[in-house]
């Protein structure tokens, strides 16, 4: 895949969320394997930012809010685990169009502005943040190393077509519903550039296979089955790393 360019109408950052006191762990774990680190603050909040080897922006920020993880593995403990996604920072050609999306139509809470950034909540304890440079974006593009979307719950099908419907009513033109195997989806592009989905809760990953066995192997939708071969054979493999001594 061409590597893309992170700029207006993506999303900028991705965040995830981390227990209290974890970030020196953190500092020093990705340091370890040679990822550069930027300390850098929003809202009176800590932040770690890095990159993935392919140009994606990834920060890990401490929250009370969230329940611990149950998983731990090399050297990782519950106390410094990541807790799950924490939300997002918006980039937009469009600021003030693009909040006022996630307030009029998706109903955010605008619970911080400062002279950067604006920040905005919605329910649940986790994965309810969202933050918006007040300044324009130059237009970016996809690829490589960018988010193509980001996506928000509906946490049922009734509530999904109630969500096309409002969305429609605002202005905007929102795809028709499409099933993705796991859940029905809808699509829908703000006036700041950035595309928006909308989907369902229900069925969830358990629909074609156990729970306990989720992601040990690669399952598809039946209408790709015919070509699983050349899926797989494009596929790179999954490595988890652990430290060295060395690292350590």
């Amino acid at each position: 895949t061409p590597k893309g360019r992170i700029g207006g109408g993506q999303v900028g950052i991705t965040s995830y969320v981390v227990p209290p006191g974890s970030l020196d762990f953190w500092q020093h774990r990705l340091q370890s394997f040679g990822i550069q680190v930027t300390k850098t603050s929003r809202f009176n909040e800590q932040y770690l930012q890095f990159e993935d080897n392919e140009g994606l922006r990834l920060e890990l920020v401490e929250r009370a809010e969230g329940a611990s993880s149950t998983w731990s593995y090399d050297g990782i403990s519950a106390d410094n685990a990541i807790k799950g996604f924490g939300g997002a920072v918006l980039f937009s050609v469009n600021p003030q169009k693009t909040m006022d999306a996630l307030e009029s139509i998706l109903g955010f809470t605008k619970i911080y502005e400062d002279a950067e950034y604006a920040r905005y909540q919605s329910a649940g304890e986790i994965g309810n943040i969202v933050d918006v440079p007040l300044v324009k974006m130059g237009l970016g593009f996809g690829g490589a190393g960018t988010v193509h979307h980001i996506a928000w719950r509906a946490k049922d099908f009734e509530q999904h077509e109630e969500w096309r419907s409002a969305v429609q009513h605002y202005g905007y033109q929102p795809t028709p519903i499409i099933d993705r195997q796991y859940f029905n989806a809808i699509y829908f592009r703000e006036a700041g550039g950035i595309l928006f989905e909308i989907a369902t809760d229900p069925p969830g990953f358990a629909n074609d296979e156990p729970a306990e066995s989720l992601g040990q192997k690669l399952m598809l939708p039946e209408w790709y089955e015919p070509q699983r071969a050349q899926i797989e054979a494009n596929l790179h493999p999954i490595e988890v790393r652990t430290l060295t001594d060395k690292q350590k």
